[in-house]
């Protein structure tokens, strides 16, 4: 894992001045250090610059980037962020072609792949991945991002120079490119927040590559191509053979995701997705001599403070013993306190770039930086909600029947804090209703889906795009904030081809909630945790947490130049915070309610001020 960042400029030649562009490269590096700590590199063409830092999973001594390559008077430079899981059977399929490698690294194997076969290489990689991929002799530049965008990369331009960074930071440290944010931007934090719309950067004019898509510079030429598209087939295996298949498919991926040249780990929350990923990998690991390390997370005095309800029906930690007898892991209990979570709403800002999912991500971001020093590489059970239709919204009625973002259907509770005059000026519902339709209009359809089965294909495809990417950017810049690799075994396209074209009635076999998973796992789990009703990621319900955040919110109110006082009404604020919060409504997800509200603005006040953000 890396952190990547360039720039291209057709008519340009860096060479003439390379101190001033290798500073430049420098700083770009520097401030995505924390992606990658173990060490970085630059390298200078005449029209193009690369930077890396990099963070050392596999090839430990030999697989330093920029990686340069010369083939028949051509030079090709890479700087790649992720990892390859197939890396070595293609390897050996390049080599039977003649190819010569120096290093045992993945990114040798996508740039020796690039010579010989241009970018239609990048079809055959299994993996997470962005990478940038230059050719001096045809002076061209090719970006390109994993199908499911678990790997980030943003871009813009500045001037007639283009730009790219892993992440957004690594644009703004290019002279000249500054944080502005119009009418667009922020509908995106008020509409949409704390999701945001695939190819965007929230900020003006900043950019994303998206998944599955290549982007290719040539002089003054721009093209960006999809390699990859999602599509509807029809399903023609049995039950049997569905279960047998998706079984197949999620223990092969977990063993391609263990690839590495240093000790793994997995988060474990008791639940059926991490669960799955700890039984396989323990057992794979029991077989080599070796023990899985394992953790799980809470929150100190949640024991005491937890209710029950619909979003969150038990707490993980007794069904999380029980995994770790089953798996015979070394396991670590991690807690979060109020403090330690607070701290971190900001320093998740400072990770992700942009306000976040509050406390649901600044807690992982604390839980992150505890794993890190015993595990630099972990499995964790992400996504397998949004391909196998585990969250509420999959089952509900009224998800079902409203033409809205199924988690955040009612912008009611997003307005209820700002100033008048600026919902006036939004237009959020115009907004969130338009990025809707737009991925509504580009779900792939059968031409015999009954309504119902084209209903279904939506929602499906609406999570893909929206809710999961959410979650897997939470998860990259919380862990990669901290040097820690986070991989995510069930957003293997593989899987998401097969199980979305898995009839509703088999994923949900006889009404329960994620049945062909819990079917394809039978040999993996004690039924207990097999078929335990599902709780999502844990968060605080101590009452002194909202509190705190109360406190501070009416701190920035009184402090006469706070950027976000103009965006909200002091009034409606200081009732919010004399009224009973509501933990049982969330206004995005599962998760986030009344103190995750505050937590929000508070994450939005930091941003404004501390990216120097500038209002048009």
């Amino acid at each position: 894992m890396c952190g990547i960042a360039g720039f291209f400029h057709p008519n340009a030649d860096y060479t003439r001045e390379p101190k001033k562009w290798r500073s430049v490269l420098n700083h770009m590096n520097q401030v995505q250090r924390r992606r990658g700590p173990d060490g970085s590199g630059a390298y200078l063409a005449p029209c193009c610059g690369f930077a890396h830092v990099r963070l050392k999973i596999i090839d430990l001594y030999t697989g330093a980037q920029p990686m340069v390559r010369k083939k028949d008077g051509r030079e090709f430079a890479i700087v790649f962020n992720g990892e390859i899981y197939n890396m070595n059977e293609l390897k050996a399929e390049l080599i039977l072609e003649g190819a010569e490698f120096e290093t045992a690294s993945d990114t040798e194997v996508i740039l020796v792949g690039y010579m010989l076969h241009g970018s239609s290489f990048i079809k055959k990689l299994n993996g997470i991945f962005a990478a940038a991929v230059w050719d001096s002799s045809s002076r061209r530049l090719c970006l390109f991002r994993d199908r499911l965008g678990v790997k980030p990369l943003f871009y813009t331009k500045a001037g007639d120079t283009f730009l790219f960074a892993s992440e957004i930071k690594g644009l703004f440290a290019y002279p000249g490119v500054k944080a502005v944010l119009d009418r667009d931007g922020l509908c995106e934090l008020f509409a949409l927040g704390p999701a945001k719309s695939y190819g965007k950067g929230v900020f003006k004019d900043i950019f994303e590559v998206l998944p599955g898509h290549c982007i290719t510079l040539e002089d003054d030429a721009f093209s960006d191509e999809a390699y990859w598209t999602l599509k509807s087939r029809p399903h023609t295996d049995s039950f049997d053979a569905t279960v047998e298949k998706t079984a197949w498919l999620l223990e092969d991926a977990v063993k391609k995701q263990m690839l590495a040249d240093i000790p793994i780990s997995t988060f474990l929350s008791g639940g059926i997705d991490s669960s799955l990923v700890t039984a396989i990998c323990a057992k794979e690991l029991h077989r080599q001599g070796k023990q899985l390390n394992t953790f799980s997370f809470d929150f100190t005095g949640n024991s005491k403070y937890f209710k029950s309800n619909d979003f969150q029906p038990s707490q993980d930690r007794p069904f999380a013993e029980q995994m770790v007898s089953h798996c015979g892991t070394n396991h670590r209990f991690l807690e979060c306190g109020n403090a330690d979570q607070l701290n971190c709403l900001y320093l998740a800002v400072n990770a992700r770039d942009l306000p976040c999912m509050a406390d649901v991500e600044s807690s992982m971001l604390y839980f992150c930086s505890k794993v890190a020093p015993h595990n630099k590489v972990t499995l964790t059970g992400e996504c397998a909600d949004e391909i196998f239709g585990g969250y509420p919204w999959f089952h509900s009625k009224t998800a079902f029947e409203t033409d809205a973002f199924p988690w955040s259907s009612d912008l009611a509770p997003r307005r209820a804090l700002l100033d008048d005059a600026l919902i006036a000026e939004l237009r959020m519902e115009e907004y969130a209703r338009a990025a809707y339709e737009k991925t509504i209009h580009e779900t792939p359809v059968l031409p015999e889906d009954s309504p119902e089965e084209k209903r279904r294909r939506e929602i499906a495809y609406l999570n893909l795009r929206w809710f999961m990417v959410t979650l897997l950017d939470r998860m990259d810049r919380t862990s990669m904030y901290n040097g820690l690799e986070a991989r995510v075994p069930f957003a293997d396209h593989r899987i998401v081809e097969y199980v979305f074209n898995v009839p509703w009635e088999m994923k949900c076999k006889d009404g329960i909630v994620k049945g062909l998973l819990r079917h394809a796992g039978t040999k993996y789990l004690p039924k207990d945790i097999l078929w335990r009703k599902k709780s999502p990621y844990p968060k605080t319900y101590d009452p002194s947490y909202e509190k705190l955040l109360g406190k501070q919110l009416k701190e920035v109110l009184a402090t006469p130049n706070a950027p976000i006082r103009t965006l909200l009404d002091p009034k409606k604020v200081h009732a919010f915070l004399d009224s009973p919060s509501d933990y049982g409504r969330p206004w995005y997800g599962q998760l986030m309610a009344g103190p995750q509200m505050l937590a929000y603005l508070l994450q939005v006040n930091y941003w404004l001020k501390a990216y120097r953000v500038r209002i048009v």
